[in-house]
């Protein structure tokens, strides 16, 4: 059956929309509470982070009960450590074994008092599950800031590559489906964070620029397909086009997408900690970049072509010189 892309592409377009939308949405909320769209891991606010766990073995009710989250928040709130962000760590079954904090810097012998405190109160922790991170607010920033910068070089070294290998509407209209696959990623891990506490870290940054990289491949191919059809078609209509290069292409996308995808739920399900928010967000980004390809850049270049009257490109080069017409049939 074939997919009418160009039929509803309002429908398309709604779909991002609403996501995006809520994504923003989510994003002014966050910049209320953390002072940044997204709630802001220890790599870029800086601070200590803190994570105990309870030794379930050397204690018989060690791991019986839930972690007292209160209890930790007034140990934190009598060592002038009130505004600290405390989660909960669960287990495979379900079980919470631990917590989490985020703090401002502590030096050794505060951490250590802290600790004390909190085993008193909670339980035995397990030494070798405890992990404690530092970072300086100052490198926090620079990792941001380099972050950022990254993603705009990328976006410009791939808007001048498109524009040199097809013509600059496909470049225009390839970065905005690049925007819309970051702003879908970041708004959704800004739901995350409202949700469920999920902070991003630099890490996160790299997730992104993986993300642009694999969504502009995947709009290359559909791009290069309507190129081709152009040439072979000169009398086609710019919706037909799109259309059938987007068929012809569509099963390639979505094996492409999902097999990569297998090995990133893998990640998410029996991967370490850091590494599966990294995982979930190049998943996100992953879907994100094959919808964008299929749905929103290739319907945007056939509306744009029909706007401004060239959805049957043998039209426009009936007034050029027969010299050439060849190059013009190939855009």
């Amino acid at each position: 059956m074939k997919l009418q892309v160009i039929r509803q592409r309002n429908l398309w377009w709604g779909i991002s929309a609403a996501i995006i939308l809520a994504g923003f949405l989510a994003m002014l909320i966050s910049w209320q509470r953390y002072g940044a769209p997204l709630r802001p891991g220890l790599d870029f606010v800086g601070g200590t982070r803190l994570q105990f766990e309870l030794d379930c073995t050397k204690t018989t009710n060690n791991c019986d009960q839930p972690i007292d989250i209160a209890a930790a928040r007034e140990i934190l709130a009598a060592q002038g450590l009130g505004n600290s962000s405390i989660q909960a760590i669960t287990d495979n079954q379900g079980r919470q074994v631990g917590i989490t904090i985020r703090t401002s810097p502590l030096a050794s012998e505060q951490r250590t008092q802290l600790q004390a405190a909190l085993s008193q109160k909670l339980g035995t922790f397990d030494p070798a599950k405890t992990q404690i991170d530092t970072v300086g607010a100052v490198i926090g920033q620079q990792l941001f800031t380099s972050g950022l910068l990254a993603l705009l070089v990328s976006f410009a070294g791939i808007t001048i590559y498109l524009s040199l290998r097809f013509k600059l509407d496909y470049a225009l209209f390839a970065l905005v489906a690049l925007l819309h696959d970051v702003l879908i990623t970041v708004g959704i891990f800004a739901i995350l964070g409202l949700l469920f506490g999920t902070e991003v870290d630099s890490l996160f940054i790299v997730a992104l620029l993986t993300i642009v990289g694999f969504s502009v491949n995947d709009t290359v191919v559909i791009y290069d397909r309507v190129r081709e059809t152009i040439s072979l078609n000169p009398q086609m209509h710019i919706d037909d086009v799109v259309d059938d290069a987007v068929n012809q292409t569509l099963t390639r996308s979505i094996n492409t997408t999902f097999t990569t995808l297998l090995s990133l739920v893998a990640i998410v399900f029996f991967g370490g900690e850091t590494l599966k928010t990294f995982a979930l967000a190049l998943i996100i980004g992953f879907v994100a970049g094959a919808y964008s390809s299929i749905f929103i850049a290739s319907t945007l270049l056939a509306l744009y072509r029909e706007r401004t009257g060239r959805a049957y490109p043998d039209t426009v080069i009936e007034a050029v010189p027969d010299g050439l017409q060849s190059d013009e049939a190939s855009s």
